[in-house]
């Protein structure tokens, strides 16, 4: 809660106190008291506008002006209360009382949509060669290519952000020293950000096994070539919910035949399909797996994720997929490289 100490006023202050009060504030009001600090009112610059069109000026008390029936929450309200009442009626910011009728603070409700800092680890791999999408990957990592006039690489770290996942790991091999001089420690883009070097390739389940300390909670580990918008806590939700070992992210992929296929049965034509579509799941490069899984991760040898999941299979672990529904693109070849530049600004307006 914000303190209100600097924006009281009482029903016998003026208007000119009031502006004061509201032009020097970063809460943009201030609020009217009794002697015993019971909230009388609110006002705003609107309200003091409208009063000035209606004849008054900066001499003038502020009594006609208040608005005597502002919506308020009690401290006892939970987090959930308090979002619920101020999105049903469009408020930003909300007076908490205590049980006395006082008024103790003002809620900005940004603050309480703010996501918190998750404990949960981000293993970002961000180490390979990107031959597909040479020229460009020359003398660029391919996670570090600009789409939407920055790095495929820092939308995503954005957009773990965003929803309060802020301890990453970026395991680095092909031109690391690029991705390292860009992020650094992570503080510019508000995470914390560490570095494994793949001394050789290790694959995306591989790399795992350099990792310095255990995870205590289920960890994120994600392609660092992929543009998506997904609902990253859903995922974490989801994955705990099902109490899975690993929790795959799955993409719908469609396939249509470009001739009509001929079924045959002992050389019988028994029937014909024009173009048909095939439609198949496929690994989307996020995944959600829970600490115990590295215990099926050789030390210091290529191994990839896909490999892992069929281990875990094949030993009836309870593993678990997320078909993914929202924008997803993985950028390995140049075609889905100039779509991610086209598609950007529709899909992540909401990240400058």
């Amino acid at each position: 809660m914000k303190n209100i100490d600097n924006i009281k006023l009482k029903i016998n202050s003026t208007i000119h106190d009031a502006l004061t009060i509201i032009d020097n504030g970063k809460l943009k009001l201030a609020v009217i008291v009794d002697k015993n600090e019971k909230l009388i009112g609110i006002i705003t610059d609107g309200d003091i506008r409208r009063g000035l069109l209606n004849g008054l000026n900066l001499n003038s008390s502020i009594e006609t002006i208040i608005f005597k029936t502002p919506t308020v929450a009690k401290i006892t309200d939970t987090k959930e209360d308090i979002l619920t009442l101020a999105l049903s009626k469009k408020l930003h910011q909300i007076p908490i009382l205590d049980n006395d009728d006082r008024i103790i603070g003002i809620q900005e409700i940004d603050e309480l949509i703010k996501p918190k800092i998750k404990k949960n680890k981000v293993i970002l791999m961000v180490g390979g060669l990107g031959t597909r999408l040479r020229p460009l990957t020359e003398k660029t990592p391919k996670p570090m290519l600009k789409v939407g006039n920055k790095p495929i690489l820092q939308t995503i770290v954005e957009k773990f952000a965003e929803y309060g996942y802020k301890n990453i790991i970026m395991c680095v091999n092909y031109k690391s020293h690029i991705i390292q001089d860009y992020f650094k420690d992570g503080k510019e883009f508000g995470v914390n950000i560490e570095y494994i070097l793949e001394k050789q390739r290790m694959g995306t389940a591989g790399a795992l096994s350099l990792l310095k300390d255990k995870p205590s909670e289920p960890f994120f580990v994600m392609n660092g070539d992929l543009l998506t918008n997904i609902n990253f806590e859903h995922l974490d939700d989801y994955h705990t919910l099902n109490g899975s070992i690993g929790t795959m992210c799955v993409r719908e992929y469609d396939f249509q035949v470009p001739y009509g296929v001929v079924n045959i049965e002992d050389s019988k034509v028994v029937s014909i399909e024009e173009k048909p579509i095939h439609k198949f799941f496929v690994s989307a490069g996020i995944y959600m797996l829970s600490p115990n899984i590295l215990e099926y991760i050789p030390k210091n040898k290529f191994y990839d994720m896909p490999t892992l999941f069929e281990k875990l299979i094949n030993e009836n672990k309870n593993i678990v997929s997320f078909p993914l529904r929202e924008y997803w693109l993985d950028i390995g070849r140049i075609e889905e490289y100039r779509k991610a530049n086209e598609e950007y600004d529709e899909i992540f307006e909401g990240i400058k």
